[in-house]
C-alpha cells in the first residue's frame, strides 16, 4: 500500500504556490492536466496534454474556469488556498444494459480550493482517468439559497482542429456539421461534441454528467469568441417559455460534472467516462430491469396504434422474431378496428410478449395536442397511471415532448424516473435530452431518442440523402455517450425511401446501442429476409459485455465488434459513394477458441445479400465488400 500510494504521489508535481500551477495525470500517464493562472489575473483554467507514447500534444490550450451566483463570484481574483494529495478512486459497478456491462471507475482524483476575494469558498474536484478528465465545482456553507447567474465554462479549441458539431435544437435531433479553421461556424451547439487534433493523434469529446435537480442542462456556445466553446444555460423560450433559465441552489452544492472523454478514437467510442462519474443506482433490487428489443408500428403505420389489428400483427412480429417486447405508440386511447386497449394488451400477453405504452409529457411546455396526455405530469397522476399499467401487465412508458432543459424539466424527468421504478417500470424519453449518466443512477431508464433517427424518413426528403453520413458519424458521437433510440434496421420504405443497402441497415442493430431497440420495419420487411439475416435479427442482443472500434473515421465508415456472453457481433457501414474493400482482422477474438462465423454482407446490389459461414480464430482476417452506401453484420459463435 504505501508504495501504491508513493506511485500515485509521483502522479502529481506541486508546484510552489507563486508559480500558479498545479499538475495531476491520468494513472497510465497519457493524460496530464494543469492548473494554471498565467496572464489570468487570479482567474484560473486547465490546459490538457495527451501523449499517445511517442510525442505529448497540447490538446486543449484552455479550459476556464468559474461561476457567478446573483451575491458572490468566482471568476478573477481567486486565490488558491488548499490543493490535496491526489488519491486513486477504483470502484467497480455494473449496469443491465450499455455498452459494457461490468464497469470500472477508475482514476485520480484531488480537490482543488479558491477563496475570492470576499473569503468565500469555491472548491474544484478534479479527476483524471486514462481515457479522459471530469470535473465539478463544489460551494461550501450551510443553508444559503443563491442563484447561478452563469457558468464561465469554456473550452478554448485550436482553428486546426476538427469538429463534429450539431447545432442547438430542444429535441436533440439536428445533423452533424463537420468543420475545422475558416469553416468553422459559429452558434449555440449540443452535446456531446467530437474534436479530432490537428496531428490525428488525439481526439476528444465535451459533454457533461450527473446533472441533477440542483441544475438545469447547459450546451456549448462560440456566439462570442469562434475558438471558445462556453458552457451556456438554455434559452428562455424553450419549453414555451416555461421555467427559470438560471438555476437556485442551496448549499452546500455541487455541479453536474463537465466531462472530456480523450484518447485515441476506439478509446472514445469504448470510454463509459459519462456513467462512470454519475451517482450510483438508488434502485437496489434491479434483477427486474429487463432490456431487450421491440416491435414498433409507428415508422410503418404512423396512426398503427389506432388499429386493434395492426397492434395484434405487430405482436405476431414480436414473438415471432423472439423479441420480448412491443410498444403501443401515441393514439392507444383511440383504438378500434375489432378491439380496446385492454383487448390488445391481453393478447399481447398472450403470444408471451410485453407491451410498453407511450405518453405525451403534457404540461403547457408543450404544444403538442398528441393522446394521452397530462397522465405523467404529476406524481398524483403517475401513480395513478402506474396503478393501472402494473395491473394491465405493462412493462413500461414512453414518454415523448419535454422540449426544454430548464431545471424544471431536469426535475420533471427525474420525477418520472423515481415513480417508474417505485412501480417497477422501465422508461424510455423521446423527443428528449441527451443521456447525462442517469442510466447508472436510476437504471429503469433503458434509452432515449435525442437523435435524428429513422423516424426523418417521416418527415421529409432531406434525411434520404444524409442518412449514410449520419449513421457513420453517431457511434463516434451521440451513442458514445448513453443508450440511443435511432429505431433503426428497415428494408422497406416508409413515407420517404432510403439509398442505404440492406447490408447497412442490417449492420445498424449491432452499431447502434439501445438498451430497448425498437426494430422499426413492417412485419413483412423482416419475414421475408432470408434465414441467415433473419436469425441474427432474432437474436440480436440489446446488453453487451464489450464493445471495440476495429476500423472507421466520422462520416466515412465504421467497423465495429460486439460481445454478448461468449458470442461476438461485427456490424459495418460504408457511408460514402464508392465501393469499398476491407481486410478485417480477428485478432479481438479468445484466444485458442475457435468460432463459427456466419457473415451477411452485401450482394450484387443495395437490396441483395451475400451470405457466407466459416470457421474462424484469433489468427483470421477476412475479405468484405461494401458497396457504396452499403454495410455488413456478422455473428461469431465458439464452436463446442
Amino acid at each position: 500500500m504505501k508504495r501504491q500510494a508513493l506511485c500515485i504521489f509521483l502522479m502529481v508535481c506541486v508546484m510552489p504556490l507563486f508559480a500558479q500551477q498545479y499538475i495531476i495525470t491520468s494513472p497510465n500517464q497519457k493524460i496530464k492536466v494543469a492548473l494554471d493562472s498565467a496572464g489570468r489575473k487570479g482567474g484560473w483554467f486547465l490546459k490538457v496534454d495527451y501523449s499517445n507514447g511517442t510525442k505529448t500534444i497540447n490538446a486543449i490550450p484552455s479550459v476556464d474556469l468559474g461561476l457567478i451566483l446573483n451575491d458572490r463570484e468566482f471568476s478573477d481574483q481567486l486565490s488558491l488556498v488548499k490543493t490535496t494529495k491526489p488519491v486513486a478512486i477504483k470502484e467497480a459497478y455494473t449496469l443491465a444494459l450499455g455498452k459494457k456491462t461490468n464497469r470500472i471507475n477508475f482514476g485520480n482524483e484531488t480537490i482543488l480550493s479558491f477563496e475570492n476575494k470576499q473569503r468565500y469558498r469555491f472548491n474544484i474536484t478534479l479527476r483524471v482517468y486514462n481515457d479522459g478528465l471530469a470535473f465539478r465545482y463544489e460551494l461550501t456553507g450551510k443553508g444559503d439559497s443563491c442563484i447561478v447567474k452563469d457558468e464561465l465554462t469554456s473550452y478554448t479549441i485550436a482553428e486546426e482542429t476538427v469538429r463534429w458539431m450539431e447545432k442547438w435544437n430542444p429535441a436533440n435531433e439536428g445533423l452533424y456539421t463537420t468543420m475545422s479553421n475558416d469553416k468553422v461556424q459559429q452558434g449555440e451547439w449540443c452535446y456531446p461534441a467530437l474534436f479530432q487534433t490537428k496531428d490525428t493523434a488525439c481526439w476528444f469529446l465535451l459533454h457533461e454528467s450527473g446533472v441533477n435537480r440542483t441544475y438545469c442542462g447547459s450546451k456549448l456556445s462560440n456566439t462570442q469568441q469562434q475558438s471558445s466553446y462556453k458552457i451556456t444555460f438554455p434559452n428562455p423560450k424553450d419549453g414555451r417559455g416555461k421555467g427559470e433559465v438560471s438555476p437556485h441552489i442551496s448549499l452546500p452544492w455541487q455541479s453536474p460534472w463537465r466531462v472530456i472523454i480523450m484518447g485515441s478514437l476506439n478509446d472514445v467510442v469504448a470510454s463509459t467516462l459519462v456513467e462512470d462519474v454519475a451517482p450510483p443506482s438508488v434502485i437496489a433490487n434491479t434483477a427486474w430491469i429487463k432490456p431487450g428489443t421491440v416491435s414498433w408500428n409507428y415508422w410503418s403505420e404512423n396512426h398503427g396504434t389506432k388499429d386493434y389489428k395492426i397492434v395484434c400483427a405487430f405482436a405476431d412480429l414480436a414473438a415471432a422474431m423472439h423479441w420480448p417486447y412491443t410498444l403501443l405508440d401515441w393514439e392507444w386511447d383511440a383504438m378500434g378496428n375489432g378491439g380496446k386497449l385492454e383487448d390488445a394488451l391481453a393478447y399481447i400477453r398472450s403470444k408471451g410478449v410485453k407491451p410498453l405504452m407511450w405518453y405525451n409529457s403534457g404540461g403547457d411546455h408543450t404544444w403538442v395536442p398528441a393522446t394521452p396526455k397530462d397522465r405523467m405530469l404529476t406524481h398524483e397522476n403517475r401513480v395513478e397511471e402506474f396503478t393501472k399499467l402494473k395491473k394491465l401487465g405493462v412493462a413500461g412508458v414512453k414518454v415523448d415532448f419535454f422540449e426544454s432543459e430548464k431545471q424544471n424539466m431536469i426535475n420533471y424527468y427525474l420525477d418520472i424516473l423515481e415513480d417508474a421504478g417505485k412501480f417497477e417500470m422501465l422508461v424510455y424519453f423521446h423527443g428528449c435530452i441527451v443521456p447525462r449518466g442517469w442510466a447508472r443512477t436510476y437504471p429503469n431508464l433503458m434509452t432515449c431518442e435525442a437523435v435524428r433517427g429513422a423516424e426523418w424518413y417521416n418527415n421529409g426528403p432531406d434525411f434520404t440523402t444524409t442518412a449514410p453520413e449520419h449513421n457513420a458519424i453517431l457511434p463516434f458521437t451521440r451513442n458514445v455517450v448513453g443508450s440511443m433510440d435511432y429505431t433503426p434496421v428497415t428494408f422497406t420504405n416508409s413515407q420517404f425511401p432510403h439509398i442505404t443497402s440492406y447490408g447497412h441497415e442490417l449492420a445498424l442493430g449491432v452499431l447502434f446501442e439501445s438498451g430497448l431497440q425498437h426494430l422499426a420495419d413492417r412485419p413483412e420487411g423482416y419475414y421475408n429476409l432470408p434465414d441467415a439475416p433473419k436469425e441474427l435479427l432474432k437474436n440480436l442482443p440489446t446488453v453487451w459485455d464489450e464493445t471495440r472500434l476495429l476500423e472507421g473515421y466520422p462520416g466515412k465508415e465504421v467497423i465495429m465488434a460486439r460481445k454478448n456472453a461468449n458470442s461476438w457481433y461485427i456490424g459495418g457501414i460504408n457511408a460514402e459513394m464508392r465501393e469499398k474493400r476491407k481486410n478485417i482482422k480477428l485478432d479481438f477474438l479468445d484466444d485458442a477458441v475457435k468460432y463459427k462465423m456466419m457473415l451477411v454482407a452485401d450482394g450484387k446490389h443495395d437490396k441483395e445479400f451475400a451470405v457466407s459461414y466459416m470457421v474462424v480464430d484469433k489468427t483470421t482476417s477476412i475479405d468484405i465488400k461494401l458497396l457504396r452506401r452499403g454495410g455488413f453484420a456478422a455473428l461469431l459463435t465458439p464452436l463446442p
